[in-house]
């Protein structure tokens, strides 16, 4: 990285100190940041915080904690539990890797967490950042980590006014953490958090704290006055479309059809009413619906669907939803092969249900649309995200 600046060995020592006497000072009482640390809950809460909001990882980090404890409890729990409990959290695969990282940790490392970075990379769910990540906070090793956050502080601090997913630039960042990990020496496992920290609650996407920054000093962009021009915005990509056509049918004991979706792939492994998805951005028709999923005569539905949209990272969702009372119970459960299957609406919070399927149960009045079906939304604080 030719153009891109590199640092020095005594700014990068103060520059490390003094992240880490701030986060000594400064953090936030986190569920997962325990005294000494725990090296498989460190694992569990950055797997949990890839891509979601800090303060609801917070509210449900306890109950992972208790129910899975060690990585042999989750290895010795379905995938369907681990799936169940994260209702709510999105990025559902994330959930998936993080029940294959316990049983490879319990299969190739006898149960415990490696504490070498390389091991730790090579587990399931487990990236470049997550590796630094443990290794560095859980078990002080000068290891480097890089996400949103972290790339944020270090473009400000050398003034580089690029976007962080421009070529180059990453590559650029892990020089530099790389480098900050190692001049940070004894201290590397609060300088690793805070630096985080730091990115998350003080040097923000906009309104950066400078006043408050303990590394001002040393940055560029808050020097020229570029804090809001550093780093320039990603290039968003265009949400390709997809058109759901949803039929919710529930029988004389009010008990609803769910059957799971596919194990990889959007959504994979949660549970859904039958429906039909096609790339384009409206949905097909009833009786094509109905055709589609071989369930035409054995079921009575409303005139009317409801309809909604649903973002998620990639796709712009379209919904319509049907609701239907099952004429032939047995053979439309037949219909839909041996997976589909009734269950009472009580029983839905066992299931793994994500916020779009659960929105198409509120849709045909069955549930309601909280992170557990017959449980009412928690509100949580606004808090930027982990990973910008």
């Amino acid at each position: 990285m030719a153009d891109l600046p590199k640092g020095e060995r005594a700014a990068d020592r103060a520059i490390a100190r003094a992240i880490a006497r701030w986060f000594e000072a400064n953090a936030r009482d986190l569920p997962w940041r325990l005294t000494p640390r725990d090296p498989w809950l460190s694992v569990m809460s950055e797997i949990m915080l890839q891509q979601t909001q800090v303060a609801r990882v917070a509210e449900r980090f306890g109950e992972f904690a208790d129910r899975f404890p060690t990585p042999t409890a989750m290895a010795r729990a379905s995938v369907g539990d681990v799936l169940a409990m994260w209702s709510g959290l999105g990025y559902y695969r994330r959930a998936r890797m993080l029940h294959a990282c316990a049983c490879a940790i319990v299969e190739q490392h006898d149960g415990v967490v490696p504490d070498e970075a390389r091991e730790l990379h090579s587990l399931p769910g487990v990236g470049r950042y997550t590796a630094g990540a443990v290794a560095s906070i859980a078990f002080g090793k000068p290891k480097p980590l890089v996400d949103g956050n972290v790339s944020r502080v270090l473009l400000r601090l050398h003034g580089v006014e690029r976007a962080a997913d421009e070529s180059g630039v990453q590559a650029w960042a892990w020089e530099r953490a790389t480098d900050l990990a190692r001049a940070s020496g004894k201290l590397v496992a609060t300088y690793s958090e805070g630096v985080m920290e730091l990115g998350a609650m003080v040097c923000t996407p906009r309104a950066p704290l400078c006043a408050s920054c303990p590394v001002s000093k040393h940055c560029r962009a808050h020097q020229l006055g570029m804090t809001d021009r550093i780093p320039k915005p990603k290039t968003r990509a265009i949400r390709k479309p997809l058109a759901i056509s949803a039929i919710v049918v529930t029988d004389r004991r009010g008990r609803v059809l769910l059957e799971p979706r596919p194990a990889s792939g959007l959504w994979g492994g949660l549970w859904q009413p039958p429906c039909v998805e096609r790339d384009a951005a409206s949905p097909i028709s009833l009786a094509k619906s109905l055709d589609a999923l071989g369930v035409d005569g054995l079921i009575e539905t409303q005139e009317k669907p409801t309809r909604f949209e649903f973002a998620t990272t990639h796709r712009a969702v379209t919904v319509r939803v049907w609701a239907a009372k099952a004429v032939h119970a047995d053979r439309i459960r037949r219909a839909r092969g041996g997976s589909a299957a009734w269950y009472s609406v009580d029983s839905l919070s066992d299931l793994g249900l994500g916020s779009a399927q659960r929105r198409m149960l509120f849709a045909a009045g069955i549930a309601s649309p909280g992170p557990n079906p017959g449980q009412s939304r928690r509100q949580s604080p606004k808090v930027e995200p982990k990973d910008l």
